[in-house]
Parts: C-alpha cells; sequence; structure tokens
C-alpha cells in the first residue's frame, strides 16, 4: 500500500493508497481540534445520527457485505444520550470498509477520503480547503510521474522493436520478396506478441474501440509494457532458434501470464499487508 503525507496548515496528516480509494488519518485531522485526545474527537462526531446515516449511505455504494440490520440497530440508538460509538465497534458490527481502525502502540483510524474530507468539514470547512489543495497536489504529482513512468516504458518497447524486426528480417522474410509481403509478414509476427499478451490481434482491438487514437499498445499499462519489452527479446531468440509461430506463440502467451501474475503481486503485496494489519474484514477487497 503507497504511503503518503498531505500537509495542510502546519498539520501533517497521513494518507494511504488501496484499490477501494485513498485513505486519510482521521487522528491526524482530529489533531487540528485537539491533539490530546483525537480519539475522543472522532467518536463525537461519529455519534452524531447525520454521520452514521452518511457513513450507511457511502457503505450502500461500495461495500456489497454491509451489514444494514446492525446499521439500523445503530441508527437507532444514536438518539439516545448514552450513545457512544468508536470506529472499532462500526467496523465490526456492520462490517464497514469505509473505515480502518489501527490499533496497538501506534493506534489511529483511516477513512476513505470521501469520508475524510466529511469529518474535515465538521472539524473546520476552512481547515477541510486546505487538506483538499494539498490532497490535489499530491494526486497531480502522482498522475505526472506514472505518465513519465509509462513514456520511459514505452520508448523503451518501441526500441527493442527495432531488435525484434531485425530479427524477423535476417530469418523469416526470403531474400527478393516484395514490400508488400514482407509487411504482412512483420504484421503477422507483431500480432504473436499481441495475442500472447493481449489477447487479441491489432485488428481486433480496432474494431472494439474504433473511437481511440493509436493502436493497442499505446492504451497498454505500465506492467504490460515491461513485459511487451520481454516478449519481443524473446521472441528475437526464438525466431533465431528456428523455433515454429505456433511453438513461439505458446510459450510466449505462458511468459507474458507468469510475468504479468508476478508484477501484479509486486504492486499489490504492501496493500495485503496493511489490510492484515489493519483489520481482518478488509481482506475481502484483495
Amino acid at each position: 500500500m503507497k504511503s503518503n503525507n498531505i500537509e495542510a496548515a502546519g498539520y501533517v496528516i497521513e494518507m494511504r493508497s488501496k484499490r477501494i480509494g485513498d485513505f486519510i488519518s482521521l487522528t491526524d485531522i482530529a489533531k487540528y481540534k485537539t491533539s490530546e485526545n483525537p480519539g475522543y474527537v472522532i467518536q463525537n462526531w461519529m455519534r452524531n445520527r447525520n454521520t452514521i446515516r452518511f457513513l450507511g449511505l457511502w457503505e450502500s455504494f461500495h461495500n456489497p457485505q454491509f451489514n444494514y440490520l446492525e446499521f439500523e440497530a445503530i441508527e437507532k440508538e444514536s438518539g439516545l444520550n448514552s450513545f457512544v460509538l468508536t470506529p472499532k465497534r462500526w467496523i465490526e458490527t456492520t462490517s464497514a470498509i469505509g473505515i480502518i481502525s489501527k490499533q496497538g502502540r501506534y493506534a489511529s483510524t483511516l477513512a476513505h477520503k470521501d469520508i475524510a474530507f466529511e469529518f474535515a468539514s465538521w472539524i473546520s470547512p476552512e481547515f477541510k480547503l486546505y487538506i483538499i489543495k494539498d490532497y490535489q497536489r499530491l494526486k497531480s504529482k502522482d498522475k505526472n510521474y506514472t505518465s513519465l513512468e509509462w513514456n520511459l516504458n514505452r520508448e523503451l518497447s518501441k526500441i527493442n522493436y527495432h531488435i525484434h524486426t531485425d530479427a524477423i528480417k535476417d530469418y523469416l522474410i526470403p531474400d527478393n520478396i516484395s514490400n508488400k509481403a514482407a509487411s504482412f509478414i512483420y504484421s503477422d509476427e507483431a500480432d504473436v506478441l499481441n495475442v500472447a499478451l493481449f489477447g487479441k490481434t491489432a485488428k481486433m482491438w480496432r474494431d472494439e474501440n474504433p473511437d481511440l487514437k493509436g493502436n493497442i499498445r499505446d492504451h497498454a499499462s505500465i506492467q504490460q509494457l515491461i513485459v511487451l519489452i520481454n516478449l519481443e527479446s524473446m521472441n528475437s531468440e526464438l525466431i533465431k532458434l528456428g523455433w515454429s509461430q505456433s511453438e513461439r506463440a505458446a510459450r510466449l502467451n505462458k511468459m507474458a501470464i507468469e510475468q504479468l501474475t508476478t508484477l501484479n503481486k509486486y504492486d499489490n503485496k504492501l496493500l495485503k499487508g496493511f489490510n492484515n494489519e489493519s483489520h481482518q474484514m478488509l481482506t475481502s477487497d484483495d
């Protein structure tokens, strides 16, 4: 799970990203009101009936496992003076996923950004604006980095393409063949990689996406571009070894599956670790 810090009005607020969105520390936001007992600030907010209704509505949009019966019981109870609702109770009773309660020495409460911004409004509308402003700065920074990384991998793939086409030219294209016939061979070999990685040819992708600019590889993920570079190198070597196209296609497809699986596991391992640490019910997101 990726971690960043939001800086708002001199306060540092923890933020973590997971599959269902960014989670922001309610504990850190509450310190704007009091640094001594931020947990009590969160509890006071959660015992409000409007807050409970908002939390229930958010869960109904995002959580198919949400326990509506327990939610209704909590909502009815919220009218009593003795009513107390902690993040831990909310999570365990309703199977909520919008709030995470971290126990132990560094105990804290995090919530999905939708919920965190609502909490910040309750604390201070002005403070909320500071939080949103820096949140947007961080997301813009992440977007620019991701774009740079994608462009780098796309350029590497294009460079590797020449290694691939050289192997095709030297080992698969007969002498004295017409340029038109040669182009069919290049295209056919490119589709060997497309099918191995994307499960479809360039033409199939184009027929499915007539309104998109570019080609199938221009819309690949960073992980797919990394694997594509490896597939081009591997196919070049297999061509030199004299493997048939069907043999190469099977080997490349197996390689693509293995490498994409590995890359996805690497991307998600921090997410899984944080889920296990925070609360067992969040494992349903993995």
